[in-house]
């Protein structure tokens, strides 16, 4: 079976107390808001994009977030999948615009929340980074989470 690679980025929307995930599967699903790149878009690019497509809202990048692997097969072939995550912090945007075609839903949640409600323990693992850059930053600090986790797939 031959294997296919994809390169995809997504982000950790934060307001406040609050970030923001997505439902897919109508709720059965709670993931990070996360897409394909396009041709000549680097990955944070991409993950301003997606987060914006699929939630309505609009993030400023502040931080790389660890990357996720994960391997599926669709359609009879393997998939190698390589998702690159960002910290965002909120600028614009209602969640109540997200994009019914993409997902179920997007809803604001309070961190420790959203962490016990996403689906993936390899997102759970980027949401906790994402949350340790977002305290090192509430000092004016300008710590970075860059790191790399594998596990579970997390669809999409």
């Amino acid at each position: 079976m031959e294997t296919e690679h994809e390169r995809s980025a997504g982000g950790l929307v934060v307001r406040g107390d609050e970030v923001l995930l997505i439902a897919l599967a109508g709720g059965q699903r709670w993931q990070l808001p996360k897409g394909h790149l396009e041709p000549g878009e680097s990955a944070e690019q991409a993950a301003v994009r997606e987060v914006r497509e699929e939630t309505g809202v609009t993030g400023r990048p502040l931080d790389p977030l660890p990357t996720i692997e994960y391997w599926f097969v669709q359609a009879g072939q393997r998939v190698h999948k390589r998702v690159e995550y960002y910290l965002l912090d909120y600028e614009s945007g209602s969640e109540t615009d997200y994009d019914p075609s993409e997902v179920s839903s997007a809803e604001w949640f309070p961190w420790d929340e959203a962490i016990a409600r996403l689906t993936f323990e390899n997102e759970r693992r980027v949401a906790e980074a994402a949350r340790e850059a977002w305290r090192r930053r509430g000092a004016g600090g300008d710590g970075g989470a860059a790191g790399a986790a594998t596990g579970d797939e997390a669809g999409g």
